[in-house]
């Protein structure tokens, strides 16, 4: 019998602390690379970052635990998380993006 297909989960994630000016994003993005999930990552006027991530439950929860650390040089404080229904809307899909501050 087949493996049954994995489940794909929506989740908005907004990481605040010292998290601008530390390469989050681009560490974000390496890592949302690394474990093939689709979605996006931009900076906020409020000094945090935000990111929508779409994928494998699996690989949406590694994320948002790393969300937790950051690259070396972040500080984070919180992370909140919501899941959300659909996928994000992709002008590239299976790429995850970087989009400009909010």
């Amino acid at each position: 019998m087949p493996d049954p297909a994995p489940t794909i989960i929506t989740r908005r994630i907004v990481i605040h602390g010292r998290v601008q000016g530390v390469g989050f994003r681009w560490s974000l993005m390496e890592r949302a690379g690394e474990l093939r999930l689709d979605g996006w990552v931009r900076n906020r006027a409020d000094g945090s970052v935000e990111a929508l991530l779409s994928g494998p439950a699996e690989g949406v929860d590694a994320l948002t635990v790393w969300a937790h650390r950051g690259p070396p040089h972040a500080r984070v404080d919180r992370v909140t998380w919501q899941d959300e229904p659909g996928t994000p809307d992709q002008p590239h899909p299976g790429r995850f993006t970087q989009k400009p501050t909010l």
